[in-house]
């Protein structure tokens, strides 16, 4: 899909990989409505999104929604609020998500397993609904959610987080075969180990990781947002984010026991 002059919608765009995915939009001549429960962040953002633009010569419509997407109604108010602002909608990016605490399901409190369910799986659902209507209209429309490695690889201590990512990628799969015959198209997004601040974020600690590390190198966030945005443009069924994402999906279907055997010896830490 074309992304210059588009409109696209960007969850997560306060910081890390939604930050960076909002400035290449930009530099590649794109609106942008920011959302973000941080209003700060939303606002740092804003004003490197305008100096992206001025240093690539482009002129867009920039806007800043603050927004809790695990608010059902809240989410189902933001439509209206950013066709006010930029008069059509063209990209919905659902990249806002949560990691859980580094602890084992028998540990895991259900506040905690309630609240990563309501973020990633929920408030993903939320946003697809309130604007595949409005994507449906368009001449040419893409829905793009962010799933992640732990949506395909089982992860200890990331139980819960990982099953909300699977439910993101097989609802986004069924959507891919809803939408054919019609304009929208539709990419899951695989990030594997990515320089963010979901742990910060997420207000969990983050365990150190057993193992070598070359494999399970992390790439920067403007990185990946370089290859998430390549990938919309070539309307790409799955997207993988970095050389260990890629690498765990084609084991994962090839011998899927040492796949997940390989993660638990990396997060064997968590498992003692």
């Amino acid at each position: 899909m074309n992304i210059k002059d588009k409109v696209w919608v960007v969850t997560g765009a306060g910081s890390g990989m939604g930050r960076e995915v909002t400035l290449r939009l930009i530099e590649k001549g794109a609106h942008v409505a920011m959302v973000d429960l941080n209003k700060d962040s939303l606002s740092e953002t804003a004003d490197l999104a305008h100096a992206r633009a001025r240093a690539h010569a482009h002129a867009p419509s920039i806007s800043s929604h603050v927004l809790n997407i695990s608010d059902r109604e809240g989410v189902f108010q933001l439509p209206e609020a950013v066709i006010r602002e930029h008069g059509h909608v063209d990209g919905l990016i659902n990249n806002a998500g949560i990691i859980q605490p580094f602890v084992k399901v028998q540990d895991l409190a259900f506040d905690s397993i309630e609240r990563v369910m309501q973020v990633n799986f929920y408030g993903t659902l939320y946003m697809t609904k309130a604007f595949l209507p409005h994507l449906r209209a368009r001449p040419e429309a893409h829905l793009v959610n962010v799933s992640s490695m732990g949506g395909f690889l089982p992860v200890p201590g990331q139980a819960i987080y990982g099953a909300s990512k699977a439910a993101v990628k097989l609802m986004t799969e069924a959507l891919f075969a809803e939408m054919q015959g019609t304009r929208v198209q539709v990419s899951t997004v695989f990030p594997g180990a990515v320089e963010t601040n979901i742990t910060e974020n997420s207000k969990v600690d983050a365990p150190n990781v057993d193992g070598d590390e070359s494999s399970f190198q992390a790439i920067k966030a403007d990185e990946a947002a370089r290859i998430i945005v390549d990938g919309i443009q070539k309307n790409r069924y799955h997207i993988f984010v970095g050389k260990d994402a890629r690498m765990m999906d084609k084991l994962t279907r090839l011998m899927p026991r040492r796949a997940a055997l390989i993660i638990a010896n990396k997060m064997k830490s968590l498992l003692n």
